[in-house]
């Protein structure tokens, strides 16, 4: 039972990167596939001796470890930070370089007429509010904090760009165009923002479900928590509204376009001393994302005066997200706050610039800008807003507009960070979290003297009398009255539970008196997690860091169970190969299981077969339904000779589609086979696919399992954990990582896909952090010099 197939339509998009086709005219003479290699190794940044680097006020030191991980050493802040930049910039420049030009809307220039809509798009979403306030709003001392880091990227660029110096990585020379200089600003990315905040693309797909099947009809099919009425308000037209209307509405993480039930899915847990072989409290999370070469994810180490903190975050900003320093550590899945809401404004009939708004008639802002197309075109583009927000699309009558948080300060991806990174008890953990407002997360926390808890933050609209899962008129009656306080959110301190687990299931509690959402992932992952650590509790059985290891890379899947409970019911005729396969099996969906694969295409078939039978609505795409909701509604209602004819049958359309994909003989079945992790370099039709995409690999799990795999049915892993940590407060030396495929983005680095193997087989490098460990454990080191 695929999360992944049962909550979105699949749109497989190539990787941000492969939108250079082979075919794009370039400058320069083709260079022969058998020197791709040698180029590659000529072109990688050094990683050992001395380096003179203008900008720096003293030396820094970095110490890569065997796995990568950057351990950055420098003796003032500013310094820290230019060489997170520089080190960052070393290992990821052409991905950093992608995904900044995708906050700008300037990827056209590089790309051509492929990007220029999502360049409109991109700057609709630009932050315009106060500046000072933004940078603020992170931390006091941000923007110094971002003029070190962009500095830091420059002086890389500087390096490899001036005259008979090494040049640029070979994916610049293979897509032909060179970086740009960077600015503070450009780690602002409220594109990426907005594929971070939700539920704009939802309400489409309940305004486009009310109008095909009523609002009686339609609510039933995506199941409201807490529930909410999809009463249209008078008046409003939703006639031509679906989530296509902003498919173009994408942020760098572009392997994929997610439509509007899924929530991008993360697991993390802590749990006290009390549960621990240590005493002292252990903390896991894997964050949920694409899967992608190069990975989304970069390990660095930060040490200076006033920082020495160790984890995960995104190569183009600075600090860590996720990780540890030396009094707390922290982890986070996404919690489903509502941060969007669409109006309906209406269009003056009389005068095409106008729209109404309580006073009356209002004329459109206008703003105009020139996107320049690779190739040398350039287009006009002229860009529409209201009081509400920008203008996304529009007809002759009406246009829909957007407000979301992203609009006001502080709602840059991950930059809250900076405050959390330096919080060493509850208390400045509990202030850091005022200041994470984008995206939406439930932060487990630990400390070393014992305390554990958790946080669900974000910023979430005060919505007084509607529930925001439709569009609403942008005439008045329907406007934010401020935010959600930051300690009304959920939360809780050493629980009781002695353990707190999310997985971007319900947070709220029953009579939760703020409407900030009504979508959430199905909670089997945290029932599951709930379930082990539950047992453990009860048998009074010490946990250790090898028990968090082996529960992240837990394969039961609980939805298998209760199926199978329907199946084991639901007499059969004898003898039933395919039956029996089902009943008799563990639910664990390992690579090499038969029963795994045959229960996930008897899944498909279910879904295929009752979907028709729960809406009667000839057009309505079902890519914006639950599906899964459905199929459970219709088994648990339909009559007892209904449900198990429905059971077997379908069962046996399963078995006949595996014979076709596997064979006739059931022995050579396994889920593994079908269910492989392919990582494509958006390059590889320019350099040969020797040299960037790395070897296919059969993966266990599915999307209902803690070991999350996201794919279409009974096909290749797409999202998942591909960064996972376990932190250790009894002595951090012992905490474990690791990443996929690899800490460099650069093709021919040692480093580029050497975490795969130890990543697919659910193993860890040490996350070393005490200077004696990281000195132990360090293969290369440079000294960067002012």
């Amino acid at each position: 039972m695929n999360i992944f197939r049962a909550n979105v339509q699949l749109i497989l998009l190539p990787p941000l990167l492969a939108l250079f086709s082979v075919g794009q005219a370039t400058a320069q003479a083709p260079v022969p596939a058998a020197d791709w290699p040698s180029r590659a190794k000529a072109a990688l940044s050094t990683l050992q001796g001395k380096l003179q680097v203008p900008g720096l006020r003293q030396p820094v030191r970095v110490a890569r470890d065997r796995w990568g991980v950057a351990h950055i050493y420098a003796q003032n802040q500013h310094d820290l930070f230019f060489a997170q930049g520089y080190v960052a910039a070393q290992d990821r420049l052409f991905q950093m370089e992608l995904w900044k030009r995708s906050g700008q809307g300037r990827l056209a220039e590089v790309m051509g007429d492929s990007e220029l809509q999502h360049d409109i798009r991109a700057r609709l979403m630009r932050y315009r509010g106060d500046m000072d306030a933004e940078y603020k709003s992170y931390s006091p001392d941000t923007k110094e904090i971002l003029e070190a880091f962009t500095q830091g990227i420059n002086a890389y660029i500087s390096e490899r760009t001036r005259p008979g110096g090494q040049g640029l990585p070979i994916e610049f020379l293979a897509a032909d165009f060179e970086p740009e200089p960077w600015k503070p600003e450009d780690c602002l990315n409220r594109m990426a923002a907005y594929a971070m905040t939700g539920n704009g693309v939802a309400e489409l797909a309940h305004a486009q479900a009310v109008t095909e099947v009523g609002p009686e009809k339609a609510v039933g099919l995506f199941g409201f928590d807490p529930p909410a009425p999809l009463d249209p308000p008078p008046g409003v037209n939703y006639a031509g509204l679906s989530p296509e209307l902003l498919k173009e509405l994408v942020g760098s993480d572009r392997r994929m376009e997610f439509a509007a039930q899924f929530k991008e899915g993360s697991n993390n847990w802590v749990v006290s001393g009390t549960m621990t072989a240590s005493g002292k409290p252990l903390l896991a999370n894997d964050p949920h994302r694409i899967i992608a070469e190069p990975s989304l994810r970069y390990i660095v180490h930060l040490v200076a005066p006033g920082w020495d903190v160790i984890g995960a975050g995104e190569p183009a900003l600075p600090g860590v997200a996720a990780g540890h320093n030396k009094k707390i550590a922290w982890g986070f899945t996404i919690f489903g706050l509502d941060q969007q809401d669409l109006y309906l404004e209406e269009k003056n009939p009389g005068n095409a610039g106008q729209y109404r708004a309580e006073s009356g008639w209002k004329d459109f802002h206008i703003e105009k800008e020139t996107v320049k197309v690779r190739g040398g075109k350039t287009v006009a583009a002229e860009m529409k807003f209201t009081r509400h927000g920008p203008v996304l699309w529009e007809d002759a009558t009406r246009a829909l507009v957007l407000r979301w948080v992203g609009a006001e300060p502080g709602t840059a991806g991950y930059l809250g960070s900076l405050a959390l990174d330096r919080a060493s008890n509850w208390e400045e953990f509990e202030e850091s979290m005022k200041r994470w407002k984008v995206p939406s997360e439930n932060i487990v926390y630990a400390d070393v003297d014992g305390n554990i808890g958790e946080h669900s933050t974000g910023l979430a609209p005060l919505r007084k009398n509607w529930a925001g899962v439709l569009p609403v008129p942008g005439t008045g009656g329907y406007e934010w009255s401020g935010f959600v306080p930051t300690e009304e959110l959920p939360h809780s301190f050493n629980p009781p539970t002695q353990f707190v687990a999310t997985a971007n299931h319900k947070m709220i509690p029953e009579g939760y008196p703020y409407k900030v959402g009504n979508e959430w992932a199905p909670p089997e992952r945290f029932q599951r997690i709930t379930e082990v650590l539950e047992q453990a509790r009860t048998g009074h059985h010490a946990l250790t860091l090898e028990d968090m290891e082996a529960l992240q890379s837990d394969v039961v899947s609980i939805p298998a169970r209760k199926r199978q409970a329907m199946l084991r019911l639901a007499p059969g005729d004898a003898p039933d190969l395919y039956r029996k396969m089902i009943v008799e099996w563990d639910c664990r969906f390992t690579r090499e299981s038969a029963a795994a694969a045959l229960y996930e295409a008897w899944d498909g078939e279910l879904q295929s077969a009752v979907t028709p039978k729960q809406v009667a609505a000839g057009g309505l795409k079902l890519r914006s339904v639950p599906i899964e909701h459905l199929v459970d509604e219709f088994l648990a209602s339909a009559s007892p000779d209904e449900r198990n004819e429905m059971l077997h049958s379908t069962l046996h359309a399963a078995a006949d589609k595996m014979k076709k994909l596997q064979g006739d003989d059931i022995s050579n079945w396994a889920w593994g086979k079908l269910h492989v992790l392919r990582l494509r370099h958006g390059l590889d039709q320019r350099l040969p696919a020797s040299l960037v995409d790395p070897a296919a690999v059969e993966r266990p799990g599915n999307g209902t399992t803690v070991n999350a795999t996201y794919g279409p049915t009974l096909g290749e892993q797409i999202a998942g954990a591909s960064y996972r940590e376990i932190l250790d407060t009894s002595d951090w030396d012992r905490s474990v990582a690791v990443n996929t495929p690899g800490q460099s983005g650069q093709p021919g680095s040692k480093h580029y896909a050497d975490l795969l193997p130890l990543w697919n087989e659910g193993k860890y490098f040490p996350l070393s952090f005490s200077k004696a460990a990281v000195d132990a454990a360090a293969v290369d080191v440079l000294e960067l010099r002012p």
